[in-house]
């Protein structure tokens, strides 16, 4: 692979792993300073191979983080839950029903 291939795929690879944008800011074309910041690093002159190095370093722990954050979700699906929530689907677990509380102006 030519050096400007690999240099192309790895600036590549690292917008992949950068999040998504929010839907508002998608219509508007304005990039984040974070985006700025690795376009101006990857335009221009050939990098060095110690920034090569360590824009890779830097892919591989993004990747990293990325499936950190999903399997952290996959395996405590209660992480964002409140703790009213979280009883009642633990009692669920369980085969039990929390019973319905009451409540002052007659909703229940």
């Amino acid at each position: 692979m030519s050096k400007t291939s690999q240099l192309r795929s790895l600036y590549r690879s690292l917008l992949r792993e950068l999040p998504p944008k929010p839907a508002a800011s998608q219509s508007s074309q304005a990039r984040s300073p974070l985006h700025q910041r690795l376009r101006q690093s990857f335009s221009g002159d050939a990098p060095h191979e110690q920034a090569v190095a360590h824009a890779d370093q830097l892919l591989q722990y993004l990747r990293a983080q990325r499936q950190y954050t999903t399997l952290l979700e996959r395996y405590n699906p209660g992480m964002g839950m409140d703790e009213e929530e979280r009883v009642r689907l633990t009692a669920r677990r369980v085969g039990m029903d929390l019973p319905v509380e009451y409540e002052k102006d007659g909703k229940s």
